[in-house]
């Protein structure tokens, strides 16, 4: 994770919500008020967010002492002590929603991943996120998928080729579009290529893709289709898969299965703040 850019984005985080003050705090708390809590699971799930905790009551104030008890990608359980803050009472309060929002969520994601990571452990597949993100959170969403046992798909436009159907759709030909790609980029940029018919497969591969996606197939077509794939192309699925059919789309053979759902759908980690006297 960058750190810095980390920081920038908690900086950003911070002044969204304080604005130009914290009207309950400043009216309750002098600089001399001293606090401290812990942060506390209440749920059964996969932890993320420790950095997030260190830089976030640091940024808020460098003087907050901050002890995080669990690492990141560790299984926790109700009662589980992550973390011990202590500082002024004013800045531990205007940081804390902040940090808690984003751990819940990234620990919520790592979750999620690690569900869906146990349920293929007996095939030769790796579970990844895709670009539906949140936007803003992305760097630390897919931190959090990495946390849980899943892989990173592309992190955004910029850092691999992906021809989906629309871009197929404009350019007339999935071969017109691997050409014109591959004869504008350099030779480390891989093309992948969405496809959802025989045809376009074989297309796919005579024009030299690097990477199928079967998109929106069945486990039983990809297991059929895979057989006319050149070993040294990568193959993937997406598309219409869930936890419930997981482990067949695994079975097929593919290495790789882009998920969603990871990121888009996961239900926040329920994690506390609780004051000691």
């Amino acid at each position: 994770m960058n750190k810095l850019k980390l920081k920038s984005m908690l900086e950003q985080f911070f002044l969204e919500d304080l604005g130009d003050g914290d009207l309950s705090s400043q009216a309750l708390f002098t600089e001399k008020d001293q606090s401290r809590f812990h942060f506390i699971a209440k749920e059964a799930g996969v932890f993320c967010g420790g950095e997030i905790i260190l830089t976030g009551f640091h940024t808020m104030n460098p003087n907050i002492d901050v002890k995080v008890h669990v690492e990141d990608g560790n299984r926790i359980g109700p009662g589980t002590l992550i973390a011990e803050i202590a500082g002024p009472s004013a800045d531990l309060l205007q940081a804390e929603r902040v940090i808690l929002n984003l751990v819940q969520r990234m620990s919520g994601i790592a979750t999620q991943t690690a569900a869906v990571v146990d349920l293929v452990k007996d095939y030769p597949v790796r579970i990844c996120d895709t670009r539906k993100t949140t936007p803003g959170l992305r760097m630390l969403e897919k931190y959090a998928v990495r946390c849980g046992g899943g892989f990173n798909h592309r992190n955004g436009l910029y850092d691999a080729v992906m021809l989906k159907d629309n871009h197929i759709s404009f350019k007339g030909s999935i071969s017109t579009a691997i050409e014109e790609v591959k004869a504008k980029l350099g030779h480390t940029v891989k093309v992948e290529v969405e496809i959802e018919t025989r045809e376009g497969l074989a297309e796919a591969v005579e024009s030299g893709a690097d990477i199928i996606m079967f998109d929106n197939r069945t486990p039983k077509e990809i297991e059929e289709w895979i057989q006319e794939v050149p070993a040294h192309i990568t193959t993937e699925a997406s598309g219409g898969i869930q936890m419930e059919n997981v482990a067949e789309y695994a079975r097929s053979g593919v290495q790789y299965i882009s998920l969603g759902f990871l990121t888009h759908s996961a239900k926040g980690l329920d994690i506390s703040a609780k004051v000691l006297k």
